[in-house]
């Protein structure tokens, strides 16, 4: 009598996810009552994506970053950053940030700061490198007191590259940067992200997000409202905005038609965001002398406005 065996062959454990954040929930006392910054928040964000988190002033996105990166406890919910816990990620190197502000002294150079913070880690990338990396080594020697703002964020990103980290999140990294500063430092992200670095950053600059994100996640009121390529998030605003030139436009008018979503004036240009662009044509041709009419598709930044403000008027 044969007798066989049979062996099941498991497939290999699929990787935990950069970040996963579930049902997160963040409130404070003010003199006002109580804010509920993240109101059940949940982000997922695998590895080696760049994903861009966008929302108005208030939205929880500030927050949330202090929660990922373990500088703020949570009311509730959980937060996971490769399947541990933020803090023993962000000791063991595999977490840094550039955030918008930080301790710089101003009174060691460029190079010595990064020298001194790389005492702090246990394997520190050499300090030319992560000067180089960052668009910094032709400063080396200069006083941080003496540094623009644009250069404080090279050396900010420089000091995060220490670790050599597998997620770096990033709040509003390129202020202060000039055009051609801000397009060397997203090159060098997108570089970092084919080596398999995962990049999660909060910009006011859409056009970053729009040229440079995998993946936008978008945010109001301390929740996700849409989640997506910029191309997928420009797709769930619906209706278009109609550009015409009218001195001494009264946005008022405007306002009152149906599906008017927001008027903005620029100069003698009215910009009309609405859901029915060809009513807000109708009107200004047969009630107003506007001319030069122009009707465009969202971009992201009328697709941001369009979500983030949607039931306030």
């Amino acid at each position: 009598m044969t007798s066989a065996t049979t062996t099941a062959v498991q497939s290999p454990a699929r990787p935990a996810p950069a970040v996963a954040l579930r049902d997160l929930r963040k409130s404070f006392r003010t003199p006002a009552g109580v804010v509920h910054a993240v109101d059940g928040l949940d982000l997922v964000i695998e590895p080696g994506e760049i994903v861009a988190f966008l929302g108005p002033n208030g939205a929880g996105k500030s927050t949330t970053i202090d929660l990922l990166l373990g500088l703020a406890r949570p009311d509730s919910g959980t937060v996971a950053v490769f399947g541990t816990a933020p803090e023993r990620a962000v000791s063991a190197g595999r977490v840094a940030a550039v955030l918008q502000s930080g301790g710089l002294l101003p009174d060691l150079t460029v190079a010595e700061t990064v020298r001194l913070v790389a005492t702090l880690h246990a394997s520190p990338r050499p300090v030319e490198e992560v000067l180089a990396r960052a668009g910094i080594a032709g400063i080396a020697d200069r006083m941080v007191g003496k540094c623009s703002g644009g250069q404080r964020q090279r050396l900010r990103f420089a000091l995060a590259l220490l670790p050599d980290p597998e997620l770096i999140v990033l709040d509003e990294p390129t202020t202060g940067m000039d055009v051609e500063g801000r397009r060397e430092f997203w090159n060098a992200m997108r570089e970092d992200s084919r080596r398999g670095r995962t990049v999660l950053f909060a910009t006011h600059y859409l056009d970053e997000a729009d040229a440079y994100a995998d993946r936008i996640v978008l945010v109001r009121a301390g929740r996700v409202i849409a989640d997506g390529s910029a191309a997928e998030i420009k797709n769930l605003a619906a209706g278009r905005t109609v550009a015409a030139t009218l001195p001494g436009a009264d946005p008022a008018r405007l306002l009152v038609i149906p599906g008017v979503d927001d008027v903005e004036l620029r100069g003698d240009r009215i910009l009309v965001r609405a859901k029915d662009s060809d009513a807000v044509a109708r009107f200004l041709l047969n009630h107003t002398a506007a001319v030069d009419l122009e009707i465009t598709a969202h971009n992201l930044e009328t697709a941001f406005f369009a979500l983030t403000t949607a039931g306030d008027h």
